[in-house]
């Protein structure tokens, strides 16, 4: 299919540039994927709408303060100079298996180069050690006694580009709390991953929702998927077929794992929140039947990585629910979502969504498809 079957017309107002007053309150727009039925609904009204037997599948990765800004050492001895020079943006976009290496876009990345030294305030220092395509570079950080609480001091959270803020103030004091889930899993130590953009559709959940969920008999259950560019990289193709995305490591604990096997085999519907989830449970599925494991055992406790795409035509083996936020046009969640419910039925659901001036994107409203 040609990307371009999957744009639709925005009005720029309807990007939300802010979370709603009260986390919870958004508005949320039902659709049924067999009829392509959709209704007003609000967020509020979920434990209602879901049965009880059915799982919830929260992704619980906690978003870390990933966009630095760093100047520029210089690489050769012409080019350094007692005061650095030349700030660099730099988004931190997946920890790797080496010590102290980073994955990461740099802007401009034009002339940062291999070997070039990045210093980022008074303790944080970075080498240039590998080059990538579209801005990619690895960076290797100097070893420090605790680089997550470095970050929290000097770093910013990585808002999407479509959030305005003021030129000098790249997050505000509200976005510590409110781009981050009210369930997301604490960095426990130094070899800890977190995540470069908030799973968002998480973060309409407060403990009041996810308490009467329980109590209607919902289960909740929580995996972690790492957030990165397998998730909101451009696409740059002209063909869905010709999609590659980068990989994001999760981890399944063995409590998830018993409940999404249980839900399997008595066949209880298995809700996903949001499009990280749902990768994470399609990708074990698919692996496990690779493997010729049943599904009363396709979990099991364990981590890996995926960078599998979805797009119309994919069948699902997990998912028989999603809740997700309004994507970008022409972007892979987007074509995800389609895959799920069908590009028509989604479109003109998306359509009912900008005439009745819903909030999209990151910080905007919501859907439930089932």
């Amino acid at each position: 299919m040609l990307v371009s079957e999957f744009g639709y017309e925005l009005p720029e107002e309807l990007i939300a540039q802010r979370p709603p007053e009260v986390r919870g309150t958004s508005r949320m727009l039902t659709l049924d994927r067999r009829t392509g039925a959709f209704a007003d609904r609000s967020f509020g009204e979920l434990p209602s709408l879901l049965r009880a037997g059915d799982l919830l599948v929260l992704n619980d990765s906690r978003v870390i303060p990933a966009r630095l800004f760093a100047t520029r050492a210089g690489l050769t001895t012409q080019e350094k100079s007692p005061v650095p020079s030349g700030v660099v943006e730099v988004l931190l976009t997946e920890r790797l298996a080496g010590e102290g290496e980073w994955s990461a876009l740099v802007r401009p990345a034009k002339k940062v180069r291999v070997e070039e030294r990045l210093l980022f305030g008074e303790v944080l220092r970075a080498e240039v050690i590998a080059l990538g395509e579209f801005g990619e570079r690895t960076l290797r950080f100097d070893a420090v006694d605790d680089f997550y609480a470095e970050l929290e001091r000097i770093g910013h959270l990585p808002l999407p580009p479509y959030i305005r803020r003021e030129k000098d103030v790249p997050d505000r004091a509200e976005d510590r709390e409110r781009y981050q889930t009210v369930y997301s899993r604490p960095l426990a130590s130094a070899s800890a991953r977190g995540s470069s953009a908030a799973p968002t559709a998480g973060l309409h959940f407060t403990p009041e929702i996810l308490e009467e969920l329980r109590g209607r008999g919902v289960e909740v259950v929580t995996l972690t998927l790492h957030v990165g560019l397998g998730t909101f990289q451009p696409v740059r193709a002209e063909r869905t077929e010709e999609i590659k995305l980068h990989a994001e490591s999760y981890t399944i604990s063995a409590e998830t794992a018993a409940a999404v096997n249980r839900a399997r085999v008595e066949g209880r519907r298995i809700i996903a929140a949001g499009t990280t989830s749902t990768r994470t449970l399609e990708h074990v599925a698919r692996e496990a039947e690779a493997r010729g494991v049943g599904m009363d055992a396709a979990f099991v406790a364990g981590a890996g990585s995926t960078s599998l795409f979805l797009s119309p035509g994919a069948e699902f083996k997990v998912v028989s629910g999603l809740l997700t936020n309004f994507h970008l046009p022409e972007s892979t969640l987007l074509m995800l979502v389609s895959a799920f419910a069908g590009r028509e039925k989604v479109l003109a659901a998306y359509a009912h969504a900008v005439e009745e001036r819903y909030r999209f994107f990151s910080y905007g409203d919501c859907m439930l498809i089932v």
